[in-house]
Parts: structure tokens; sequence; C-alpha cells
């Protein structure tokens, strides 16, 4: 039975995959109809319809041309009247006209209108109001439907996310046996422009993935909490909301690292807004180098020192408590490439998917209580400066011309490190484990067929 769920929770589902048309395929129609709505926006932005049949008159050098040695200017002395018409019509709701009958009749008195608001106030408090089961009969007389059996409530669905599904989530690359000079649907999978139209990032790191939301707070920035952490499928907080030196309406697509609670690292893999300004609709290597300018100049806070853990420890051997941070602290981006090339490929990207990345990491020292006098010129936090080793978990090939697009897209392709155990896998018992696809990647770039490719 298949259980184990945190083996496969990066695999995309299947309802998104068409099995009749290749990965290649899908990837170039998702890519054009990128490129028609981004060319809709602009031309809506513009309204250049409303301005198609408007002139200005003459010209200088049109009324040069006039021979009139009288010839006056043609001056405009009229309004603005005859351009309505190409306005862009609106849905106008005229307000009927009061009746004879309406008009003539008089006001009704004073006494007509205490009753009135008497009759309400009293329907408000609940007088005269006829039971709840009496009322469901009557209403479903007038209705003719059944009445709604007592006890029996109506099912109330919660109100899904607005958060949910917003990632853009990368497609597992589709590698199979074939060649550059194999026809289209029976190709190893490797992009024909893999060297000239992709941006490469690796090494993605081992983590969850999430959405990283800063909100307008009251408060001094990096002390009032600002920062939610969204789940990347239903877009609910993972954490509670921490304060963080992000800008206010930021949203960043991230991956929490696996032991945050040790190092305190959000890896920050892609932007979507930056201080309420809309980066999705920008190309990948701009998006990419906005996030690392922008990180790069956030100001860096020293780490709560009130979050110690205690360890277990004996009397015989005491050992200093193990810092364990509340919230992330450090906003570190993933490295990305623009240099694809087969041969950058195997020497250097695909090695560096293997290898764990080493991050400088500061965290405060434990508190010296030995016997002594106070130090009066030591800072109150005293920090100490380490490094993480953070697991790699794959590489990431995205499409260079491609924008941020929600959902589980073919214009972004995952090459795991590890292989993910599939249903049909875990039932077979001493069923070996499946070829590395990131082994896989580097066999097929190394080929023959891939150097015609590139050719």
């Amino acid at each position: 039975m298949f259980s184990d769920r945190k083996a496969s929770f990066k695999t995309p589902p299947s309802a998104v995959k068409e099995t009749h048309a290749s990965q290649e395929v899908r990837r170039n129609r998702a890519l054009e109809e990128q490129k028609r709505r981004r060319a809709e926006r602009i031309d809506s932005s513009r309204q250049l319809d409303i301005f198609a049949d408007l002139s200005l008159g003459l010209s200088d050098d049109e009324a040069g041309e006039n021979d009139d040695p009288n010839a006056q200017p043609n001056i405009v002395r009229h309004g603005i009247t005859p351009f309505a018409p190409m306005l862009p019509h609106t849905a106008t709701h005229p307000v009927p006209a009061p009746s004879t009958s309406e008009s003539a009749q008089p006001p009704a008195p004073e006494s007509s209108m205490t009753q009135e608001k008497k009759r309400s106030k009293n329907k408000r408090k609940g007088k005269g109001r006829a039971p709840q089961h009496q009322q469901d009969v009557s209403m479903a007389q007038d209705s003719g439907a059944p009445p709604r059996v007592a006890g029996k409530s109506k099912v109330k669905h919660p109100k899904p996310s607005k958060w949910a599904d917003k990632c853009m989530y990368a497609e597992l690359l589709e590698m199979r046996e074939g060649g550059f000079d194999a026809p289209g649907d029976l190709r190893d999978g490797i992009p024909d422009d893999i060297e000239t139209g992709w941006v490469a990032v690796t090494p993605v790191p081992a983590g969850k993935r999430c959405l990283a939301v800063t909100h307008q707070t009251s408060g001094i920035a990096g002390v009032v909490p600002n920062t939610t952490l969204r789940s990347r499928v239903l877009g609910k907080p993972l954490i509670k909301p921490f304060p963080s030196t992000l800008p206010p309406q930021t949203v960043l697509d991230c991956i929490l690292d696996d032991n945050w609670r040790d190092n305190g690292i959000l890896h920050v893999l892609d932007v979507v807004t930056w201080k309420g300004q809309d980066l999705g609709d920008c190309e990948t290597p701009f998006r990419f180098w906005w996030r690392d300018t922008r990180l790069s100049e956030l100001p860096s806070y020293p780490p709560p020192p009130n979050a110690f853990a205690p360890s277990a420890s004996s009397p015989a051997e005491p050992h200093p408590p193990r810092y364990q941070f509340p919230h992330p602290t450090a906003f570190v981006p993933i490295p990305y490439h623009t240099n694809t090339t087969l041969p950058n490929l195997l020497s250097t990207l695909i090695p560096l998917t293997r290898a764990p990345r080493i991050i400088p990491v500061t965290i405060p020292a434990p508190a010296d209580h030995g016997e002594g006098a106070m130090d009066l010129d030591a800072p109150l936090v005293q920090l100490q400066h380490t490094s993480a080793s953070v697991a790699p978990d794959g590489l990431l090939l995205y499409v260079a011309q491609a924008v941020y697009e929600p959902g589980t897209s073919p214009l972004s392709s995952w090459v795991p490190l590890r292989a993910y155990q599939t249903r049909e896998a875990l039932a077979q018992e001493g069923a070996s484990a499946d070829e590395s696809p990131l082994a896989v990647f580097e066999r097929y770039v190394s080929s023959p067929s891939a150097a015609g490719r590139a050719s």
C-alpha cells in the first residue's frame, strides 16, 4: 500500500499531464499562450481603439502646400461633444419617471409610518415569527420542493485560501531512450534549445515549498511580525507570523529548509511581487537578477537570543544548550546559471547539484554564567559565526522567455537527485532502486546525439 506521502510529495499530479502530447509540444504551446496573453494585456492597457478615429487636422507640411496667400489657420470652435461617440459604451440604467397616479397620491400619514417602524422592529426582535420548521414547510410549498428534514443542516465548505496553488510548480523532465535523429515522440526529452533558451537553478535544497507573504504593519521593521509562510497546495500557514526585513506587499517563492530550526534559512527560489510591484510578467533572467539584487540590500538583524533548547546532558558531562531558531531569519537565494551549454552542464552544474551547499550562519552564543565580574563593554548578544551544510535535492530548468504562472507548468522542468518510488515499485518486494533522474540526464547530455543537437 502506497502510504509514504513524503516519498512522492514533489511528484506533479498526473491529471495535468496530456498523454497524447509530448512535453516539448506542451511546452511550446504554453509559451505561445503566454506571449499571446501578454500582447493582449499590453494592447488593452494602451487603449488604442479609443484613439483610432481621432484626427488632429492638417500638419504643418500639408498646410504649407496650400498656395492661397490669404489662407487662415482652421480654428476648431466646437467642444468635445462630437468625440463622445468614440468612447466605449457603458451600461446605463435610466431612472424610471414616477407615474401620474403615484405623484398624485398624497404622502402617507405620520401614524402609518410609525406603525410600520414598530412592525419592522418587532420582526427584528423575533415577535410574531413562525417557527423554523413552519417556515421551511411554507417555503417548500411555494417552491414545490420537499421540506428540509429537521436536524440536517446545510454542509458548509471552507472557503479556499487565496494563496492556494499559486506557486509555479515544475513538471518532471520526461526522459526516455532515444536519440536526436529519432522521431519527435521518441526523443530523449532533452530540449533542443537547452544551450540557448534555458536558465538552470542549482543546487535546489531539500525542504518544503511555500510562499513568503509580507503584510503592511505598523511598527519597527524586523521587530513586528509581518511575514507569513503559506503552503504550496492549500495556502495554509506553516508557522506563526514572524518579523523579517522584507518590505511590505512582497511575495516570494521559497523553500523552507528541512533544518531551519538549526540554521534559520529560508531559501528564495523566485520573486512574484516586490513592494507591491508585480514581477510575474517579467522573464526568468530578470526575475532572478532582481531577486539577488533586492535581497542583498536587506539589512541584517541578529537572531533572537532567547531560543535555546534544553539538551539532554548529565551533571558529569555538561554540554551548552543548543540554539533553536524560532523562525527563519536568513533569506538565501538559490544560485541561478544562464550558461547552460553542454560542457558547462557536464563539468559544473551537474556536479554542483550533487554536492551539499555550505552557507555561513550567525547564531547567538550561549550566555556565560561563570564566576567573575560582568563585562560592561561587551555587547548584549554574543554572536558566533558558523556554517550550515544544506543537502541538495535536484536541478531546476526554466525557459528563459517564460513568465511566472501559478500551478504546474511545462515551462519549468525538474530533474531530481533521487528517484521517486511509485506504487508499482513499492508493491514489488525486493525491487531494486531506480536510476537517479540526474544520472539519466547526465547520460543523455553526454551522448553523441546531444552533441549533434548542439551543432
